[in-house]
């Protein structure tokens, strides 16, 4: 079932409950966030992380027959962001993913092409735009409703 339908995000939730108490209760891990399959651990010490790391490696395969995504498991100094729930965090600001903006450029690119139609790109937009106003995103989403609207009056 795709992590996307609703129930599979609510089984992910109960499933990966255990792994919660793990995390906090047994490593005593103080900055620890998850959302669905998407987990962050904050500390100062590599080590440590390095650490905690392999316990919850050995914990998900042995108590939950699952594994951490190789290329997606990373310990990063804090500085660079930390890529969670599609934006990249830093400590006092949000940004975008570089591939949401595009993905948001593509579809006005197939409005202007009349790819799709104008009911398809409000809805893509609207979807977008509520998502990307969580991080500071003020004038790129001022430049996206212009290209929009750009092209809806070259259409008229």
């Amino acid at each position: 079932m795709p992590l996307g339908n609703l129930t599979s995000q609510i089984f992910a939730n109960i499933y990966l409950h255990e792994l919660d108490y793990f995390v906090k209760h047994e490593l005593k891990v103080k900055y620890y966030v998850r959302y669905v399959d998407d987990f962050v651990l904050l500390h100062q010490s590599r080590r440590q992380l390095e650490q905690w790391r392999k316990a919850i490696n050995i914990f998900l395969k042995k108590k939950l027959k699952l594994e951490l995504h190789p290329q997606k498991t990373q310990i990063i100094p804090l500085f660079r962001g930390v890529d969670f729930l599609g934006f990249r965090n830093f400590y006092h600001h949000q940004i975008l993913r570089k591939r949401n903006l595009k993905n948001m450029q593509q579809k006005i690119k197939l409005f202007e092409e009349k790819e799709i139609g104008f009911r398809s790109i409000m809805e893509s937009y609207q979807g977008w735009q509520a998502y990307a106003k969580w991080a500071n995103t003020f004038e790129i989403r001022k430049e996206v409703k212009s290209k929009i609207i750009n092209t809806i009056l070259s259409k008229v």
